[in-house]
Formats: structure tokens, sequence, C-alpha cells
């Protein structure tokens, strides 16, 4: 079962008062521990969180609930993370980390540094969210933790360079109920819906703005970082090696060596902690690989051979010998498939 801290919804509680509702019920109604709605470090079902938003905004006639809870959180809400990002170097060191010890406050959630979707020159996307819509699962928080995320993970990066950071355009992997006006209120920019990913489009020369944080509050922050497992006592690797493989697959070899450079380890030093949680460097490579090919598949018109080499392979016929063994057809039956089934 995949958790959560119950930090995500600071700021709930009071939302719902603001609508004329009652949180404790509706918590109630969700199987979510009313403890939840007023404390930070409680680890509570995703599955839980998620109803419970989604639950929310239907009885409350509130279908920017989300955006509501995100407008009353801060970056607080990420606790060390939060701490060692703000006193990263740069932007792009302050998101790298974030990435790296996501898994702290939600093992299912992935935040990535990718290529702009659309190739527009001086603009990289920073993408949010957890498995495909197709594989998502009962553990997907919805439409309305996408939305409080992104929020989110919005007033964080304003906050981290005190203003604007130039954002172009925010894409949504789902249509919200909510007229897009509320978003692009919100976010400052035109809002895309039903793309295939969540991202927040940016200029890459915003990644290299200096943050003058400081080296030895940072050094303090990762120490409590390391120390700690994933939420529920699961994996402590295995999330952090699927992260940095999200942001290699496409623009670097995902070799082992690549990836224990980025965490700080020896490769055999990462395969024996990998080993220690019952998996392996290749094991995490292939879910990680499944996954965006499901992704690009069912939710993309990119030609097959680039999907290739998106997801790390070195050619289509490979591509189709993975996709045989993964859902046992190829690549454009699957693809054929999600396209019937939509």
């Amino acid at each position: 079962m995949s958790v959560i801290r119950s930090a995500g919804l600071r700021g709930f509680r009071a939302a719902v008062a603001e609508l004329g509702g009652d949180a404790e019920a509706l918590a109630d109604a969700a199987g979510l521990p009313r403890a939840a709605l007023d404390a930070d470090d409680l680890l509570v079902p995703e599955r839980a969180v998620g109803r419970v938003l989604e639950t929310a905004a239907r009885d409350l006639g509130c279908p920017d609930l989300g955006l509501r809870v995100a407008a009353r959180q801060d970056p607080g809400v990420l606790g060390p993370i939060a701490l060692a990002a703000r006193h990263s170097e740069t932007v792009r060191d302050a998101l790298e980390c974030a990435s790296r010890y996501l898994f702290v406050h939600a093992p299912s959630l992935e935040l990535a540094l990718v290529r702009d979707p659309y190739g527009a020159r001086g603009v990289t996307a920073v993408r949010y969210g957890g498995p495909a819509p197709a594989a998502r699962g009962d553990g997907h928080v919805g439409p309305q933790g996408t939305d409080l995320g992104l929020g989110l993970l919005h007033r964080a990066l304003t906050s981290l360079v005190g203003g604007r950071y130039g954002l172009r355009t925010v894409e949504l992997d789902h249509r919200p109920t909510a007229p897009l006006r509320t978003y692009e209120e919100f976010f400052g920019v035109p809002v895309r819906p039903a793309r295939p990913e969540v991202l927040l489009r940016i200029p890459t020369s915003t990644l290299a703005r200096p943050l003058h944080g400081d080296a030895g509050v940072r050094q303090v922050a990762l120490a409590l970082l390391d120390a700690q497992e994933a939420p529920g006592g699961g994996s402590a690797w295995t999330p952090r090696v699927r992260g940095v493989l999200v942001q290699l697959l496409g623009t670097a070899a995902p070799e082992i060596e690549a990836v224990a450079r980025v965490l700080g380890l020896h490769p055999r030093t990462l395969q024996r902690r990998l080993a220690e949680e019952g998996t392996t460097f290749g094991a995490v490579l292939d879910e990680t690989r499944r996954s965006a090919a499901l992704r690009w598949l069912t939710t993309t018109d990119v030609p097959l051979s680039q999907i290739a080499g998106l997801v790390g392979l070195s050619e289509s016929s490979a591509l189709t010998r993975c996709a045989r063994r993964w859902w046992g057809a190829p690549p454009r039956d699957v693809r054929r498939g999600a396209a019937r089934a939509g």
C-alpha cells in the first residue's frame, strides 16, 4: 500500500471550512484518520488522501479544491527536503535534490527535469507526478491531488527565486472540471489540459539562477534525509534509483555507474543496497522503462522509433521485444488497444 506524509493535507481543513464543509466527516467517509488533518508526520494511505480530496471537491461543488489547498501551503510541508532545496547553490540543484529525496514524502511521486515536449529552444520541462495513467491503480491521488502537488511545486519555485521564475505554460494530464481560467489565474500562464504528462515549462536559464544557500544548513538537512527510509518503512534506495533513471532516460545511457555517481555511491555499494531491498538495478531500470513506454504509447502519437530512444533503447526492434515481454503484445497493438479503450 502506497502512503504519504499527512503534511500533504496541510490547509485542507481550512479550505473545507471556508466552503462550509465538515473536514472530519469527509475524512471519516474516506477512511482517513482525523488526526491527519492537523499533523504533519502521520503516514496515511495515498488512496485515502486522493479520496478525501475528490469527495470534498464533488460534495462542496469546488472543482478547484486542490489549487485552493495548495494556496494555503508553503514548501515547509516537505520538511527537510524543502530545507535542503532552499540552501542549494542553484535552482537546478534544488530541483535535483527534491527529486532525489521526494520518496521521504511520498514514494510514488516523481520529479524530473526533462526535455521540452515542443522542442522550444531554451526551455526545460519540470515533470511532476506518479505512474502513467494506465498503470496508476488505486494508489494514485487523483486529479485534485495532482493539482495540489503541482500548485505547491509552483509556489515552491516562486519562493526559491523570490518572485516570477519565467513559467511559460502548464501541462496537465487530465481535463479539469473547473474553468481553465481558474488555473490560469493561479499559475499566471496558459494551461493546457489532457496532455501526456504533468509539466511546468520553464526557461533553462532559470535552472542556473543562484540561490546563495548556506552549505552548512544544506549538509545538516541532507544528513537528516539520508537517515530516513521511505514512508511506511519501505525501500529507501529503490525510489531514489528510479528517480535518477527517470531523468536519464532519453538523455544519457541509463547505466549503473551513472546512477551511482549521482547518488554518491560506488556501483557495487548501490548493487548491494538494492539487493538488501530485494531488487536489482536491472529490475528497477526495466520497471522505469516499462512505465515510461506505456505513457508514451497510450497518451501520445510519437513514432515508435522515437519512443525507443526516449526510454533508453537502441532501436525500435528492442522496444518490440520489451513490449512482448511486458504486455504479451507488440507496441502497435498496445497503442491500438489504448485508442479503442479511449
